[in-house]
């Protein structure tokens, strides 16, 4: 399918080409100009074939891909939620829904970045962080931490504890990667394409 899209965009190319270089037509340039209308019908005849075949594949890919990835996120917002319940994130959030309120989540005590990733600090405490936004005194936006969770000590905490706490973070993030691309999708389809 690749090298069908190749063709496709050499041939858009070249009627591009083709096009951009006859603009400026003189009396003596009819001929070459008639001839060049037959080369274009000539290109889109070629075009016609591998549209017909890749535009169908196109939406049937970019659908099948949209229902996997809808299925991966609501597997992952029932694991969260699971995650939520065991790690008693409800204490400090009664309302699942409510977490994915927060700007961001963050994990102290614990590495989340490539080098030091499940790396326990040394003296540190573990907490789960959520981080909102509330205006301030003068209007200003100001970031705002919120624990949803406290572990203990890090020195002493349990491996598969540690664990799920990372996965619930790391989960709660996915989720909000995909949150963000539906409202930029939904941006998106609301602006209308130009027409000439």
């Amino acid at each position: 399918m690749a090298s069908s899209l190749d063709k496709l965009r050499a041939l858009t190319d070249r009627l591009e080409d083709k096009l951009s270089s006859n603009e400026s037509v003189s009396e003596q340039e009819t001929v070459i100009q008639e001839t060049t209308v037959i080369d274009k019908v000539e290109v889109i005849e070629d075009v016609k074939p591998l549209v017909d075949v890749i535009i169908p594949d196109l939406i049937e890919s970019e659908e099948l891909e949209e229902e996997l990835s809808q299925q991966v996120r609501e597997e992952n917002v029932v694991i969260i939620e699971n995650l939520y319940n065991e790690l008693k994130i409800y204490e400090k959030s009664p309302d699942f829904d409510n977490i994915f309120v927060y700007k961001a989540m963050n994990l102290s005590g614990i590495g989340l970045k490539e080098e030091d990733f499940g790396e326990v600090r040394a003296g540190k405490y573990i907490q789960v962080i959520a981080i909102t936004y509330e205006p301030d005194e003068n209007g200003k936006k100001k970031a705002k931490n919120i624990s949803l969770g406290y572990f203990g000590k890090g020195d002493t905490i349990d491996p598969i504890l540690k664990n799920k706490i990372i996965e619930f973070v790391l989960r709660w993030r996915y989720e909000k990667a995909f949150q963000n691309v539906q409202h930029y999708k939904e941006l998106i389809a609301k602006l209308q394409i130009p027409t000439e």
